[in-house]
């Protein structure tokens, strides 16, 4: 008699665990990064996973029960475009909006945030997201930037009643009905992947990750705020303003990823590390800019019960020394190009160690040789325990076909016992 998917759940969620706390499982457990390859899979544009989710989620249905990972990434890969068009978002190209149907999105990097503008930032991180920041990335909020100043409109008490005037100017009272209409899309886009991973669960497979995904404090000033250049030049011209700026966050971002993830009742927090890498800087901007909000922030998860899984995105080899100050068997870590053979000497008693698996050979390579790759890392890195098979980056250009062999072969050659 097969097994029950009460039991299977069970399994697949085991067999994880006991990874990332450095046990050897029954096998080593599969997990693609599989992004926008559900809708390849399917046989849908990308297009439609951001403007129809019933399309989105079936596709990531079928994906799930073709491949049998052992945690699936999470279906919000895609966000909902209605709820882009409705702010008129401007950091974002998506499919149908400035590319390809078939395309996945492109994100505009820019100074959103001026280098002048650090002390209206310290000064009141809320006011100056709500007047400046949202105003720039969004064009139906452009008129905000027309408010008084946030922090004054109430300070009286009941003389808000007074003040609350500033809501009802046209061009305000249309930035806050954006916020709505997008709201509103956000809400059964985020409804609908809820019940999906219900769903999913009582087929017998769990998510990977609980709530929202969360940044250290160098890459929300150097993704979304300042942008690569921005904040390299920072760190020349003005480090103190971006240590002060970053330390200001850490709060507001742990406290978002605790509260997310013990929402969602996974423990697994995810982390997307974008500019630590080797070659983004040096080693002495990595352990004053960069090292000190990844630690503290893995240490913060930790102390609250919660699995840190950081992906560290480019070349880590030259930082890994640093990563054994995390405690043992606490921390996923999900690698990219860094050399996992050599990690895996470095953070074999450590961390669970997943990815490395190369695109190129998902996408273009023959089945013997996504075997004899997968065999290697089962063999070296999956050596007594503490790996998970994955992909180095998302899985958007993979062929479906090639996914299903490096999946099939995990299962069947990755047996501990």
């Amino acid at each position: 008699m097969g097994a029950t998917v009460e039991q299977l759940y069970t399994e697949r969620l085991t067999r994880v665990e006991d990874a990332i706390q450095l046990k050897e499982p029954d096998r080593v457990p599969f997990f693609p990064l599989t992004h926008f390859l559900a809708a390849k899979y399917a046989g849908i544009t990308s297009e439609e996973a951001f403007y129809d989710i019933d399309k989105w989620l079936a596709a990531n249905r079928v994906m799930i029960e073709g491949l049998e990972p052992d945690i699936y990434f999470p279906t919000v890969a895609a966000y909902p475009g209605s709820a882009l068009d409705a702010l008129e978002c401007k950091q974002m190209k998506w499919p149908g909006r400035g590319i390809p149907p078939g395309s996945t999105f492109q994100y505009i990097e820019g100074e959103y945030m001026k280098a002048d503008e650090y002390d209206a930032f310290l000064d009141d991180p809320s006011d100056y997201l709500i007047r400046t920041y949202l105003p720039r990335i969004f064009g139906n909020l452009e008129p905000l930037k027309t408010l008084p100043s946030i922090k004054t409109l109430f300070l009286y008490g009941y003389k808000g009643a007074v003040t609350s005037a500033a809501f009802v100017v046209p061009e305000i009272a249309g930035a806050f009905m954006a916020l709505y209409e997008a709201g509103a899309e956000a809400r059964k886009y985020l409804t609908a992947t809820a019940a999906f991973d219900t769903e999913m669960a009582e087929r017998g497979f769990p998510p990977a990750f609980g709530g929202a995904s969360v940044y250290v404090p160098f890459d929300i000033f150097s993704d979304v705020f300042r942008g690569m250049r921005g904040t390299m030049l920072d760190m020349y011209r003005q480090p103190d303003k971006l240590l002060e700026a970053m330390a200001r966050v850490f709060p507001i971002l742990v406290q978002g990823a605790v509260s997310g993830a013990k929402r969602s009742g996974n423990p697994r927090v995810f982390i997307p590390l974008h500019r630590g890498a080797d070659g983004f800087m040096s080693a002495k901007q990595f352990e004053t800019f960069y090292w000190p909000g990844l630690k503290k922030l893995v240490l913060a998860l930790i102390d609250e019960g919660l699995t840190p899984c950081p992906f560290f995105e480019g070349n880590y080899t030259s930082r890994l020394e640093y990563l054994t100050d995390f405690p043992k068997g606490k921390v996923l870590g999900l690698f990219d190009s860094t050399d996992l053979f050599h990690a895996k000497e470095v953070l074999g008693d450590t961390m669970c160690l997943a990815g490395n698996m190369p695109l190129s050979l998902l996408q273009s390579g023959t089945p013997e040789e996504i075997r004899e790759y997968s065999k290697k890392l089962i063999d070296v890195v999956g050596k007594d325990g503490g790996f998970i098979m994955s992909s180095r980056t998302v899985l958007d250009d993979a062929s479906p076909e090639l996914v299903k062999v490096w999946a099939n072969f995990t299962r069947e050659y990755g047996a501990y016992r």
